[in-house]
């Protein structure tokens, strides 16, 4: 099979445990891109966080953000297409997670916005302390989320965490029946909550075939719940060793970790080989 597509997730796949990309997955992304292949970004994450990443790849294609709700092009600075959450959605997002004593951390515009200072905010600013200041995200203390939420002109997706798993997936439940969002479990104690419909495995397809291709000319490569959208559609689905068995089970293919040069191993093999 001939793959003229790599959709890459970020964390827990193509990052390791530092946040960094093993040379290996760069030198063997690299020569697939000079071969005339197509890498995309296909992450949870906001724009204003995947500079650094961006970068040491080179990449000229657009970014596939928060998992499915945007594209957004680099280049232009722009947004090239998107389902934002509605202001209405948002504000009933906040009841819940003031009812459950659950911490959000709210994507809008260019910025990530927080209203409490807890263990995930912390540790998104030390990252981003860690960065040369041209490649920091806009990680910005807002009084109210209420309030931010009007300001903003689009509102991406609410990252929530919590060390009580079972508390935060009846919070998921009820997001989901109730208020009929998405919700995407991005690691064990985070649920990500955006405009029903969105997926990444959505706004893929969507910008595959706005290049003339089909999902069955992709390789994608994830670790998580919100990748199987993806991993379950593409030519080749690809899970890390560091998956959930039940992401294992569903993808086509199961490789080393993300500590391992797996992802450089798959691509020299099957892709160029």
């Amino acid at each position: 099979m001939t793959y003229r597509v790599i959709a890459l997730d970020l964390d827990g796949t193509l990052l390791d445990r530092q946040k960094r990309i093993l040379p290996e997955s760069l030198d063997a992304l690299a020569k697939a891109r000079a071969a005339g292949i197509k890498v995309v970004v296909v992450t949870g994450r906001h724009h204003v966080a995947i500079h650094p990443f961006y970068q040491a790849l080179k990449l000229d294609t657009p970014a596939i953000c928060c998992n499915g709700t945007y594209l957004y092009d680099y280049h232009a600075k722009k947004v090239i297409s998107s389902d934002p959450l509605s202001v209405e959605k948002t504000r009933q997002v906040i009841t819940l997670l003031e009812r459950y004593d659950i911490h959000g951390l709210l994507y809008v515009d260019d910025a990530m916005l927080y209203q409490k200072t807890t263990g995930p905010v912390l540790r998104s600013l030390a990252w981003s302390e860690s960065l040369p200041e041209t490649q920091r995200p806009n990680i910005v203390h807002v009084e109210s989320l209420v309030a931010a939420a009007d300001r903003a002109q689009s509102i991406w997706k609410f990252a929530t965490s919590h060390a009580d798993t079972l508390a935060l997936r009846e919070f998921a439940t009820q997001v989901e029946n109730d208020l009929g969002l998405a919700c995407e479990w991005s690691w064990h104690d985070q649920v990500d909550i955006a405009k029903g419909g969105n997926s990444k495995g959505r706004r893929l397809q969507e910008w595959v075939e706005s290049e003339g291709l089909s999902m069955s000319d992709v390789i994608a490569f994830g670790d998580n719940y919100n990748d199987l959208s993806m991993l379950e559609t593409v030519g080749l689905g690809v899970a890390m060793g560091n998956a959930d068995d039940a992401i294992k089970a569903r993808a086509k293919l199961v490789i080393g970790t993300n500590e391992q040069p797996s992802i450089a191993e798959v691509i020299n093999t099957r892709v160029l080989g």
